[in-house]
């Protein structure tokens, strides 16, 4: 006897069978689809259901046991442990203050500047670099702003402004 066959399934098939008379499983007279309606290739259908029905629920039943067998009851926590007050407070001293979203030229007064964005915030500065790329060579300048490349100099002009900023 197969694993799908209880004895409610059994029992449904053979109501299926007496209803239908192994014709149309729905009652129609001139069945419109007896591909699909009559009762054999209809019980093959739903057996197949079953026997899917059956399978996810030994999966699910598996996978309680193995829960069950192979917790350990204790609480998760990440890999290195929990963070301590102090290796928080170490942890966000650093993070960056900014991060840096692009670099171009205003479309405006056609002088290169900044866009960066605040940690944990959605407000964004527009810096002016134009002072900060003037000492380099106009080559340079071009690639620093094609490939967002930064000289320390820029670098430091954007750090200020953030720092200004966050303490005004």
């Amino acid at each position: 006897m197969p694993r799908w066959a209880t004895l409610d399934r059994q029992a449904h098939l053979v109501k299926l069978f007496l209803q239908s008379q192994g014709f149309c499983v729905f009652g129609h007279k001139p069945c419109p689809c007896p591909e699909l309606h009559h009762y054999e290739p209809f019980i093959d259908r739903l057996i197949a259901d079953w026997i899917a029905e059956d399978r996810a629920s030994r999966q699910a039943d598996w996978q309680a046991e193995q829960r069950v067998l192979h917790g350990l009851g204790e609480r998760r926590h990440p890999l290195r442990g929990q963070f301590s007050a102090i290796g928080k407070d170490i942890f966000y001293a650093k993070q960056p203050q900014s991060y840096l979203d692009g670099i171009g030229i205003s479309g405006l007064t056609f002088r290169p500047f900044a866009k960066v964005r605040l940690a944990s915030s959605y407000m964004r500065l527009y810096i002016d670099l134009a002072d900060s790329l003037r000492g380099i060579g106009k080559n340079a300048r071009r690639k620093a702003l094609r490939h967002g490349r930064l000289t320390e100099t820029a670098q430091k002009r954007i750090r200020q402004a953030v720092k200004h900023y966050l303490d005004s």
